[in-house]
């Protein structure tokens, strides 16, 4: 696993000592956990209710690379004091993979605090598939009259009245020699070298590569058939690739693809940075074996057990354990009295984090008052030559205030009970076995987990105390145990030829 490390201070009163502390205990607990560390990114002297640190930004541009897993922190403090651009930032970082995880904190920021921020991501999410429902109606019109619903139009086409798709006269002939190319034999390289050399360029503009010769080679359109989400018509656009052509170019396709060097499936370890080891605190990690006939075992190793730092802890079995998290977490949660006090604390929290609208409405507070007295002042008759633009300004400055409000409400809205407690009960009825369900579940209310040889200590999201489940309820429960879940031993051939495990 591969991380980096965010160090900040925020003022005088903390210095250069300050980044080197925070350097020191992000690395040590790399060093712990087995995380290699690949590079740094600090803010000096900038705040954290900010967003706009310089490199605070580098490293959320720098995610989209997938150069690093995981991104460590003194404190989660470090990272935002603002939940809601924590938040939104976590959810760029989580699209790209990366998780933020604390050294020195057990809980990650305040129980309600995630809850908060699962929430905002939810609404948000709930909120963009509402939104994309009502544009996809309307593309779904235009994909019933054949017109293009924006993106690239593919090289052979172009963009007739009313948005429909025509024959490009220039550069459907490139299509048909790229077709015919292919269909005689003609390798995907030697066809992108030709079309290169000869200065022709991609519909986006680019030299061709094989990536982009595939789009073209897989691109139904050309056989007259458009497609939009379920909506398939045949035939409603010019015919540029006789269907015939089209079909034996797609059967050497598929026999000339070779599976293994495609990008392969990676199995998705939902527990990584949330599960520990009981004996000696060091993370466990994802792994993967294989045995002699050749099937695949995924689990989860502690890091000093795999490095023989002296912890023997054995090898949990992945999809066990995963299992056992979501479910048991489930039976905890969701019932209406732990729902409810969830609520009513994310409903205290969020009057406390907007620190922004009370400051707004004591300047507006203060701005009426001092518009009240002007207009008294005139009343009695105390005008001078500036009272008229003095008063002009007041209520301009009045006009700013109540339109910052309403953005600010806007812009961090604040949850009723009933959104809230809607939004957790979702996750009483999920399908255990779904990938999805289950990595909400985790993400959401789980914390962290404790393995020992005879239980688990399970801390959640929702309360500071930790619970501590016996293997053997757990066992009854789910089957399996620790001992036989353990991944398959490497093999070694001995000098007489014999297999050992």
């Amino acid at each position: 696993m591969t991380g980096v490390i965010y160090a900040r201070y925020s003022s005088d009163n903390q210095r250069e000592e300050s980044i080197e502390g925070q350097l020191r205990e992000c690395m040590a607990y790399a060093e712990r956990n087995g995380i290699t560390v690949i590079g740094n990114y600090i803010d000096r002297a900038m705040s954290a209710r900010t967003a706009d640190r310089p490199d605070f930004q580098r490293m959320i541009n720098d995610s989209e690379k997938k150069l690093f897993d995981v991104i460590i922190v003194w404190k989660l403090d470090r990272f935002s004091r603002d939940r809601y651009d924590s938040a939104t930032y976590k959810h760029i970082l989580k699209k790209n993979g990366v998780k933020v995880i604390s050294a020195t904190e057990n809980i990650a920021d305040s129980p309600e605090g995630i809850l908060l921020e699962s929430l905002l991501e939810g609404l948000s999410e709930y909120y963009s598939a509402e939104l994309a429902v009502k544009i996809q109606r309307g593309q779904t019109e235009n994909a019933l009259k054949g017109r293009n619903n924006g993106g690239t139009i593919p090289m052979g086409f172009r963009r007739g009245a009313d948005g429909v798709l025509e024959l490009d006269p220039a550069t459907a002939p490139i299509v048909q020699e790229i077709f015919r190319r292919y269909d005689n034999g003609e390798s995907l390289t030697s066809i992108v070298d030709y079309l290169n050399k000869q200065g022709v360029r991609t519909s986006k503009g680019k030299p061709f590569r094989i990536g982009s010769m595939e789009t073209v080679l897989k691109n139904r359109k050309y056989i007259g058939e458009y497609r939009y989400g379920q909506i398939v018509i045949p035939g409603k656009l010019p015919v540029i690739i006789d269907e015939a052509q089209f079909n034996r170019v797609q059967q050497r396709m598929e026999a000339n693809r070779r599976a293994p060097a495609r990008a392969k499936a990676t199995e998705e370890y939902l527990l990584t940075t949330k599960l520990f080891c009981g004996k000696c605190g060091r993370m466990l990690a994802g792994e993967s074996g294989r045995s002699n006939n050749g099937d695949v075992y995924h689990y989860y190793k502690c890091g000093g057990a795999k490095r023989k730092l002296g912890c023997n802890l054995k090898a949990l079995k992945k999809h066990w354990i995963e299992r056992a998290v979501v479910q048991t977490t489930v039976s905890r949660v969701m019932n209406d009295e732990v729902i409810s006090r969830i609520a009513d604390a994310i409903i205290a929290l969020q009057d406390q984090e907007n620190t922004m609208l009370p400051t707004l409405r004591q300047q507006l507070k203060e701005c009426e008052k001092a518009i009240e007295n002007m207009l008294s002042a005139i009343e009695a008759g105390i005008i001078t030559p500036s009272t008229k633009k003095r008063l002009e300004e007041l209520e301009a400055r009045r006009e700013e205030l109540n339109i910052s409000i309403l953005q600010e409400k806007l812009g961090k809205p604040k949850f009723t009970k009933e959104q809230i407690v809607g939004w957790i009960e979702r996750f009483k009825y999920g399908d255990p076995n779904d990938l999805e369900y289950q990595k909400q579940i985790i993400d959401v209310f789980v914390n962290s987990i404790y393995v020992f040889e005879d239980k688990l200590v399970m801390t959640y999201n929702y309360k500071d105390e930790s619970e501590t489940i016996s293997l053997e309820d757990v066992q009854q429960v789910f089957g399996s145990d620790i001992a036989g879940s353990a991944p398959p031993k490497k093999k070694v051939i001995r000098k007489d030829g014999l297999f050992l495990w």
